[in-house]
């Protein structure tokens, strides 16, 4: 298993690399913020003649700072083994536009995480987002809850913050 931990560490930064560069590219790279917040999450399996599936799969988001949009990135890559080499290497990745949280242009910060993956306590399937978005050039804020209902679109709602004094 040490030899594939490298391959992973090796694989996995230069595929969210090559997604965000394709993003950054179409736009000034002052405007486009990859958020803090990433997670990765891996499995193994077993197949028939001791084969081994080991997969990994990662998520990110990436946000306009001058407009509110931003877009959910995934990548994963899924390796098939046997006791003795390296059998088959799949990837996959894209990124999707989401939303724009604030109706007009500005300079925002940006945040988001996503909840675990669904379990038997998961009301709404597999969970929601929540979403953090800070004007830059004055004190406005919004908080706001991305659910996959499973049925129909997702839902997006987003409440604006008052600032008690």
């Amino acid at each position: 298993m040490k030899k594939f931990r490298g391959f992973f560490l090796g694989v996995m930064p230069a595929l969210a690399l090559t997604v965000s560069a394709g993003l950054s590219g179409a736009r000034a790279a002052d405007d486009i913020k990859l958020s803090s917040n990433q997670r990765i999450s891996c499995g193994r399996g077993l197949n028939a003649g001791k084969l081994q599936n080991i997969s990994c799969k990662s998520f990110a988001y990436i946000f306009n700072t001058k407009t509110s949009e931003f877009y959910r990135c995934q990548v994963s890559v899924g390796v098939t083994r046997d006791n003795k080499e390296v059998l088959k290497v799949d990837t996959d990745g894209d990124c999707k536009l989401k939303a724009r949280i604030f109706p007009s242009d500005s300079s925002y910060q940006f945040d988001a995480t996503e909840t675990e993956p669904p379990n038997t306590n998961s009301f709404f399937g597999s969970g929601g987002t929540a979403i953090w978005v800070s004007d830059s050039t004055k004190l406005s804020a919004k908080g706001c809850i991305l659910l996959s209902v499973g049925v129909g679109p997702d839902v997006l709602k987003c409440v604006d913050m008052t600032f008690n004094k």
